[in-house]
């Protein structure tokens, strides 16, 4: 079939009908000519490397064993047997649910001839590795529609934990509207519906800028990301991109496919950053598991903490402060809650807590190594004058004016400061240091989401200096620090040790020796963990926790980081035990990461319905006529009094049973309800948000037991009471 032919099979009828004005009309007889020789091209290199394979089957025909999970051993030939021909002969099942394959713990397309004696793994879509596959190919999809709706310059299109995105260029002024994405969606079934496969192509870095010589952001990652003699192209139906892969066989494997936003992201390179247009989405082997995800979403939607935040008068958003939240009476009490509990545990635990400046000299993040790796991610500005000579210092100011500061993204290099103001001794160790101070990161306007990602926050984050022989016992420590906080909050959790990346700092050696540590104390945990090779900080490896709300949803929060690199920077000693000075260890933790995202984790995770300890909704007191009202006032202040949440709901408008549903309703844990007899007997009436009816109390007694439930955090106070 002709290019002209593929792509007049490629539109969609009806397209001009819609209304839809874009940089190419579906009128457009012909596709773009940069797309034609782009595919024509691919055309010619696909071909080349077909003769070249079979050139490599016939040169190097031999057997070669495989060996598949559960023990057994098959044999295929090299360069010529492939992964999915071998999944044909183990069942139809497997060979029509993997999407990919893992060959030596590599990830290998199903449809790539395997080379050598190979371990041999199935994934599916079952699997998070699985998973990302299958939406990375997704990704694919929406970018060929992109390009055939949009006349878009594509650029990246991950896959994420919950789905997929594509950023492409649009032009300085064009931006994907909303009335577009249902076009943009059919578009990617009727692709997915093509059965369309994914081809695999090595390219050599001058084929490579030949095939993208019309988009520049390709280009720019070429040169950047591209250090070998090749690197692979995939091509699919009418579009071609590089990328890594693994991918799908084909497109027919999608069998369920939804757009779900459009936003704006940015383009960061050494000159100015363009804006691009990011869409997301989700997708499915089959239409039944997405229409059971659209499900899922309602409740999740029922349950966003942006809503809940919303209708409860917890915080708001404005845009005169992007990225910042706003914290309401009743939010404030849900954020001190929480900060309360985890500065109990500091104290049970040793911590100490302090407080450090916000704002630092460069020369502070060049010297930690941050300025170099998460420059773009700060923060920076002029300090006032620089470009003056002083005429005079300050006693509180170097002998240099500082010329460029930076808001703090993190607490670490400020507690090395610290650390370092004094000499140390080996009895003071370990020492550990908790700060709640505000951060600021300059997160992409396209990337904020409510809480879950903001540009100033908080953390509970803490750094233990320790001595070398102190650090099993407290990476153990860290762990059940995390246990028990998780163990109050509901959640459940799995861990992930990530260990050293590609742009490491310092010595393989001592990376080697943290990722042994840390695994040795993960295995002696007992709690099912996870490898995630590369994926460490650039100083030091480290455990990710990934926990799990009510609706199953993962949220990574917490996390325990290990740092030979940041005692070394700062040239970090203290005194031994035989006198001579030593190098600390430095441990990066913390357990509820940003306390504004794990408000809003907890938010879903309740669906409003706070527990008691929790709650800006403790108690409703409600006096049944306006002769209890005074009597319901001094209810009211005993429970304020005791640092409770009391309201009062003296509505004489509203029946009492109406009352009482609406406390119910707006998820108060506790309605006191107050009549003739109650004032009487200096008692109160007791229901819960549930309508338990669990009768009259005197008023004493119940405050007394709402502090006792509240101090030792239990989930369900209303059926403790």
């Amino acid at each position: 079939m002709g290019l002209y032919q593929r792509w007049r099979r490629l539109r969609l009828p009806g397209l001009q009908a819609c209304g839809l004005h874009t940089v190419r009309e579906a009128a457009v007889p012909t596709p773009p000519h940069w797309l034609v020789e782009r595919l024509g091209l691919f055309e010619e290199l696909w071909a080349a490397q077909v003769k070249r394979l079979a050139s490599m089957a016939r040169k190097e025909h031999r057997t070669i064993k495989i060996a598949l999970s559960g023990g057994q051993k098959v044999e295929a030939v090299a360069w010529n047997t492939t992964p999915y021909q071998l999944a044909q002969q183990i069942s139809s099942t497997l060979a029509n649910t993997a999407v990919a394959a893992q060959v030596n713990g590599e990830l290998y397309d199903l449809e790539r001839p395997l080379e050598t004696d190979s371990d041999l793994r199935f994934l599916t879509f079952d699997s998070a590795e699985g998973k990302a596959v299958f939406w990375h190919s997704s990704t694919h999809v929406l970018g060929a529609a992109a390009e055939q709706l949009l006349g878009a310059v594509l650029c990246r299109g991950p896959s994420t934990e919950c789905g997929f995105y594509h950023d492409f260029f649009l032009g300085k002024e064009r931006t994907v509207r909303g009335s577009e994405l249902p076009v943009l969606e059919r578009i990617c079934q009727e692709l997915a519906a093509a059965a369309q496969p994914f081809r695999r192509l090595e390219a050599s870095r001058d084929q490579l800028r030949q095939l993208f010589k019309d988009n520049p952001f390709k280009l720019q990652l070429i040169e950047e990301k591209v250090t070998g003699p090749t690197a692979t192209v995939y091509g699919c139906g009418m579009l071609v991109d590089l990328c890594r892969g693994p991918h799908l066989r084909h497109t027919g494997q999608i069998g369920g496919l939804k757009l779900l936003t459009n936003s704006s992201s940015l383009w960061k390179s050494s000159g100015a950053p363009e804006t691009l247009q990011r869409v997301s989405g989700i997708s499915f082997p089959t239409a039944k598991e997405l229409r059971a995800w659209e499900e899922w979403r309602k409740e999740a939607e029922l349950r966003d903490h942006r809503r809940i935040g919303k209708e409860q008068e917890l915080f708001f958003f404005h845009e005169l402060s992007p990225g910042s939240c706003f914290f309401l009476p009743r939010g404030t009490r849900v954020y001190n809650a929480l900060v309360s509990f985890i500065r109990a545990e500091y104290t049970r635990r040793g911590f100490s807590e302090v407080k450090t400046p916000t704002l630092f000299s460069t020369k502070l993040w060049e010297l930690s190594g941050h300025w170099e790796h998460y420059q773009e991610d700060m923060f920076a500005l002029r300090f006032p004058g620089s470009d003056r000579p002083t005429s005079s210092q300050s006693d509180h100011c170097a002998s240099h004016p500082t010329d460029t500061l930076a808001l703090k993204p993190m607490n670490c290099p400020a507690h090395c400061l610290m650390f370092a103001h004094r000499p140390r001794s080996w009895r003071e160790l370990p020492l550990r240091l908790a700060d709640f101070g505000v951060l600021h990161r300059a997160e992409a306007s396209g990337s904020l989401g409510g809480l879950t990602r903001l540009r100033c926050f908080q953390q509970d984050d803490a750094h233990i200096f320790c001595a070398p022989n102190q650090l099993e016992a407290e990476i153990r420590g860290c762990l059940d620090f995390l246990r028990s906080v998780y163990a109050v909050l509901g959640f459940s959790f799995r861990l992930a040790l990530s260990t050293r990346p590609s742009g490491f700092l310092g010595e393989p050696c001592l990376w080697d020796q943290a990722e042994q540590v840390l695994q040795q104390a993960l295995e002696e945990f007992g709690e099912p963990w996870d490898l995630n090779p590369g994926d460490g900080a650039f100083y030091g490896p480290k455990i990710d926790v990934h926990l799990h709300d009510a609706l199953g949803r993962p949220h990574q929060c917490g996390t325990i980081q290990l740092d030979f690199q940041l005692p070394l920077r700062f040239d970090l000693q203290y005194k031994g035990q035989a006198g001579a000075l030593e190098r600390p260890v430095l441990i990066h933790r913390a357990v509820l990461g940003s306390v504004e995202r794990m408000l809003g984790v907890l938010a879903e995770n309740h669906g409003g319905k706070w527990p008691l300890w929790l709650s800006p909704f403790q108690v409703m007191v409600i006096p049944v006529g306006a002769e209890q009202e005074d009597y319901a006032r001094e209810a009211q202040q005993s429970l304020q009094a005791r640092g409770l949440v009391g309201d009062l709901d003296a509505d004489s408008g509203l029946t009492l049973s109406r009352r009482v549903r609406r406390a119910q309703l707006a998820n108060y844990n506790f309605q006191f309800v107050v009549g003739q007899k109650e004032q009487s007997n200096r008692t109160v009436n007791i229901r819960t948000r549930d309508n338990l009816r669990l009768g009259e109390r005197d008023l004493t007694e119940a405050v007394g037991r709402l502090l006792e439930l509240q101090s030792s955090r239990v989930p369900n106070a209303e059926e403790m009471f």
